[in-house]
């Protein structure tokens, strides 16, 4: 396969981990450098996690043994280039967009309004993955053009960045359902959140259980296991699959207890929710 489009000069990609939206073509690589090396005139490090930061510079000194130019970049170091124009396919795979970046809310525990800025939209790109950190705090012509991009589109539309509940409105349900969904993501963490979600998962009936899925932030600013298991549960009975994300600081990596990991993995795994609650219904 080609470099991908967008990449000029020719640029070699380096990821410390691979994810669900790592770019998967012949110049994007995880880890140290293999035995067979493209010809390219730069090399990226990209690091999404700021607890990947030591291994990106690891690997920029592994690949400078071979390519002249190495760059250390990505959202982990909140810099400038991270607020700039979307290159489809580049950094995230085929199918991956970005309409917008940044986010003017201050929610104490998010990332990104340091590292990329107030909500700036973008030229809309192609794809049927919409990674926005908060599509609907752009304005209504944006989300519109976005929207209809995503109704040209031949496969399931995944909204994935987490749509804001607050922000919900009769129009935004609407445009849903005009739709093929495959997954909508929303967020509850706060107690606020949650009693919103309830209303919303009621104005999409439309969709099902598996469509509709939920971020859920444990562990911050003391909450305990108990109180995150109950927002977990309230989260399946609000109607929604669970996503559980345990909050990491950027400043450190927390090694959770066994019990937090075990919670955290049961309700990011769709079987294992279904399997508790005796049900594989929608």
């Amino acid at each position: 396969m080609a470099a991908p489009v967008g990449a000029n000069p020719m640029i070699v990609r380096v990821f410390p981990r691979r994810t669900s939206m790592t770019p998967t073509d012949s110049y994007a690589f995880i880890g140290d450098p293999p035995l067979w090396r493209p010809r390219a005139d730069e090399v990226h490090v990209s690091v999404c996690f700021t607890w990947d930061i030591e291994e990106g510079y690891r690997l920029q000194e592994a690949w400078s043994r071979h390519y002249p130019i190495v760059k250390l970049g990505g959202p982990a170091f909140w810099s400038k280039a991270n607020r700039g124009e979307f290159v489809p396919g580049h950094y995230v795979r085929h199918g991956v967009t970005f309409t917008s970046r940044g986010c003017n809310r201050r929610c104490p525990w998010c990332l990104v309004p340091k590292s990329e800025g107030p909500l700036k939209t973008l030229e809309i790109e192609p794809g049927w993955i919409v990674q926005d950190n908060n599509l609907l705090a752009t304005d209504r012509e944006h989300q519109a053009a976005v929207f209809q991009m995503l109704g040209a589109q031949q496969r399931k539309v995944r909204l994935v960045g987490g749509l804001d509940v607050r922000a919900v409105t009769s129009w935004t349900v609407e445009q849903l359902r005009s739709l093929s969904i495959g997954e909508v993501f929303f967020a509850a963490d706060t107690e606020e959140q949650l009693g919103l979600l309830r209303d919303v998962v009621q104005e999409l009936s439309f969709l099902t259980r598996r469509q509709l899925r939920c971020y859920v932030l444990l562990a911050f600013g003391g909450e305990t296991f108990a109180e995150a298991r109950d927002r977990l549960e309230a989260v399946w009975e609000a109607g929604c699959l669970p996503f559980a994300q345990l909050y990491q600081p950027p400043e450190r990596w927390i090694d959770y207890p066994p019990e937090w990991k075990a919670l955290a993995r049961e309700w990011s795994r769709p079987a294992a929710m279904f399997a508790r609650h005796g049900s594989d219904c929608g």
